[in-house]
């Protein structure tokens, strides 16, 4: 495929993954986890697959400073002015500013797709191809363009894009509401009614319309951005402040609700977001009984439906349950019901809190 030099990827590999707790922690988090046991990390997978869309050098990285050095050692032909800094996390409102006004001050014609770092995406091809197309799209468009999957479960830990069903122009339809994080009954509804998707939290549009878009819907975030001299010898310490002066937010909530002109393409390249451990159980090989191991010393009996992840290299032995999650960690040990795996959140922030930290 013969690369386009106004096409760019933003990686979005700042984030902690609390849901994997307590394998993925605040010093080493999901996205450079070797999740799947394939031998590359999810990270490594994310940024060797856009080297078959875009140029290496049109390959950013936005993650934390103290992450730095871990992208390196996942990346380690990625030139360092391909990763940028954020001095603190502050959801990912900040986070793609930060990459698209570098990008307006590299190239102003940047047609740019956003994701994050830490999804599994199993049809690669298939995805490239998605891609590309949207790239073209958001070419031609003043318009913000997401990729929705055709949802297979009712799922509650995911968003949802309804879309204008009956409006379409080659396989991409005008978005008509976000929801977040619905409900089992009304998950249920919307997969019922065939105009809902997934939303994958990849996003594409031209830099000319995202700086418009933050402009008009987050003005606050823009003006601390546009000030922001990146040739400067002071723009680290400027950065820190105008990321400690940003609201805290998401792209979602401070974008795409309110944006009017959003499309979907819809897509299914084998996507999932990892989000939950539950997900990694469904997305992994199982033996007939539907048990998922991952580690080496692992024995299981009399057991169905469970998920059984250990990287210490210690025997873990299972007999006569149902539907858990067991995660040997070393120094945690958590065993749950796979169907409240939107909990882990809650209860590992209590332990971290009781804890002081410890097991962060």
């Amino acid at each position: 495929m013969t690369h386009n030099p106004n096409h760019y990827v933003l990686i979005m590999a700042g984030g902690i993954g609390s849901r994997f707790w307590p394998v993925s922690k605040k010093s080493f988090p999901k996205q450079f986890m070797d999740i799947m046991g394939s031998g590359e990390s999810l990270l490594a997978q994310t940024y060797r697959r856009f080297t078959h869309l875009v140029p290496r050098e049109n390959i950013y990285i936005i993650t934390n400073e103290s992450y730095v050095d871990l992208v390196k050692e996942h990346i380690p032909n990625m030139a360092s002015e391909n990763i940028l800094e954020e001095p603190m996390a502050r959801n990912t409102a900040p986070c793609i500013a930060l990459a698209t006004f570098k990008l307006r001050h590299v190239n102003p014609n940047a047609v740019c797709i956003v994701a994050p770092s830490d999804h599994l995406i199993t049809q690669e091809l298939v995805f490239i191809e998605n891609a590309a197309k949207a790239l073209h799209f958001a070419e031609q468009q003043d318009a913000i363009l997401t990729m929705g999957i055709k949802p297979t479960r009712p799922d509650t830990g995911y968003g949802y894009i309804q879309f204008h069903a009956d409006k379409v122009e080659h396989g991409i339809y005008p978005v008509k509401t976000f929801t977040e994080k619905p409900t089992e009954e009304i998950a249920r509804t919307f997969i019922d009614s065939g105009e809902f998707l997934w939303n994958a939290g990849i996003f594409i549009w031209n830099l000319k319309t995202i700086l418009n878009r933050f402009e008009q819907h987050l003005p606050e975030i823009y003006e601390q951005f546009d000030r922001l001299d990146f040739s400067s010898g002071s723009f680290k310490v400027d950065l820190e402040r105008s990321y400690s002066l940003c609201p805290s937010i998401s792209i979602d909530y401070g974008i795409m609700e309110k944006e009017k002109n959003v499309f979907v393409l819809p897509a299914n390249f084998g996507w999932s977001d990892l989000g939950t451990w539950k997900s990694l159980w469904d997305v992994s090989q199982k033996d007939e009984k539907g048990n998922a191991q991952i580690g080496t010393s692992q024995k299981m009996y009399n057991t169905q439906n469970t998920l059984v992840y250990s990287n210490t290299g210690r025997l873990v032995v299972i007999n006569g349950i149902d539907n858990l999650v067991v995660v040997d960690s070393g120094d945690v040990l958590v065993i749950m019901d796979k169907d409240r795996e939107q909990e882990l959140k809650t209860i590992a922030g209590e332990i971290k809190d009781k804890y002081k930290g410890k097991y962060n």
